[in-house]
């Protein structure tokens, strides 16, 4: 049965690329929405059809309350009061995701993880591409999922935040994934970590296969009426076996893939590729597409990218390190005789950085701290931490002190809302000094 949103009292929160796509969803099902953004001047206002009434600047409760249905951005939490008052009173609020999978037929495969989500997503785009599949990546990269809907599509790969699985309930994946789950996003959960791995974890509740990571007790997850594919441990499905100093990607007793006759660097993406594998030999893609595409994979931008290495000097740029275990995850990465001077620091969300206080006592490693939270971190590790006010500072007094063989190594493990607009443009801005200075 299709759904009949025409007589429905319709409210789209949010004026971003998500909200002007459900705007032209529900014109075409011949529903006329009103929209609410929290900004006074959001970036996308010049795009709202004429006959579509706006709201600017706060969440309007007489709107909210009058609804029928609700569509939350993203980047609006579930959890204020008034929508909590809306959801007692019966009104629904779901997703565009939540749109996007009551009106598809093709396949999808859903993607969610606290880090790697995007690398595995895009692998497996590309397999998939190379195989024949007309396929579209969506979700919490690529297209707005609504604007695909009338295009033709063999395979969708989801890739879904914690955000945006908060309002979804009708999603079936012919695959589904949780890469790991670790602490982020602490400040919009009122409930804390379990809370958010709750969310995690649901993205398996209606899957056809769940592919389960054995290495991480916090995806465990277990119902006998599913299908299941492990990876992560040496008894698993698919796991990495070193060989001589060399990292093997393996399915039950085969060798599959040699990481060294990969572009890929960092073990995170070692890991990556493995999840690229089982998922792609759930399809059954062809193998040696699979093997080529992962051959010659090379690290998505932002997510430790080397951009420069001079006099032996190398310059990696992580600014996708949004929390406090993708920041560790890279730190145990490098390998090198020199000092690590690490950049961190932007908006913690709450996170707890003393985790990482014993290890960095052990690294040879200056850090500079900066942004918003950057203060409270450098307390965490005093003897070897200075504040700084913002990215370029840091960059100019490390510049004069890096040495052969240092690594300096933007890994912020914070948001980057407090000075940038986001994560890229705090990556951008890190590759723009590094080459004003060399």
């Amino acid at each position: 049965m299709p759904y009949k949103y025409s007589e429905k009292k319709i409210l789209i929160l949010g004026i971003g690329l998500t909200g002007i796509s459900c705007i032209n969803f529900f014109l075409k099902k011949g529903a006329i929405p009103k929209i609410i953004d929290e900004s006074k001047k959001p970036e996308y206002l010049e795009k709202i059809p004429k006959n579509i009434k706006y709201k600017l600047g706060g969440l309007e409760k007489k709107w909210i309350l009058e609804s029928d249905l609700i569509i939350i951005s993203p980047g609006i939490s579930s959890f204020k009061p008034i929508l909590t008052e809306a959801r007692m009173l019966g009104i629904e609020i779901i997703s565009d995701i939540e749109l996007f999978v009551r009106e598809v037929k093709s396949p999808i495969i859903s993607i969610t993880g606290t880090n790697g989500k995007s690398t595995v997503a895009t692998m497996v785009k590309e397999i998939a591409k190379k195989s024949g599949y007309k396929v579209y990546l969506i979700g919490n990269i690529g297209l707005p999922a609504l604007n695909v809907l009338s295009k033709k599509a063999d395979l969708y790969i989801l890739e879904l935040s914690s955000f945006q699985l908060e309002n979804i309930f009708s999603l079936k994946s012919k695959i589904a994934v949780v890469l790991n789950i670790n602490e982020d996003h602490l400040d919009r959960y009122p409930k804390g970590f379990k809370q958010y791995k709750k969310i995690k974890l649901s993205i398996y509740k209606n899957a056809e296969i769940c592919l389960v990571n054995l290495k991480e007790k916090n995806c465990f997850f277990k119902n006998k009426q599913k299908k299941y594919i492990t990876f992560g441990t040496s008894n698993s499905n698919y796991y990495i076996e070193n060989i001589k100093g060399n990292n093997f990607l393996c399915h039950k007793k085969e060798k599959i893939i040699d990481t060294s006759q990969t572009l890929l660097y960092g073990y995170q993406n070692y890991e990556n590729a493995l999840v690229a594998l089982a998922i792609s030999d759930a399809m059954h893609f062809p193998r040696n597409i699979v093997k080529n595409v992962l051959k010659f994979f090379k690290n998505l931008p932002h997510r430790f990218q080397i951009v420069h290495k001079n006099n032996n000097i190398s310059w990696i740029n992580d600014s996708k390190s949004t929390n406090v275990s993708s920041t560790k995850i890279a730190l145990k990465n490098i390998k090198t005789p020199g000092t690590i001077w690490l950049l961190l620091g932007g908006d913690k969300k709450s996170a707890d950085f003393n985790i990482l206080k014993n290890y960095l006592e052990q690294l040879k490693i200056k850090i500079y701290c900066f942004g918003k939270d950057g203060m409270n971190i450098a307390q965490i590790c005093q003897k070897k931490s200075i504040y700084v006010k913002n990215l370029k500072d840091a960059i100019t007094l490390i510049s004069k002190q890096a040495k052969q063989d240092d690594v300096i190594l933007l890994s912020p493990g914070c948001s980057s809302k407090d000075q940038f607009k986001n994560f890229e443009e705090r990556g951008n801005l890190f590759i723009k000094l590094l080459k004003e200075i060399n």
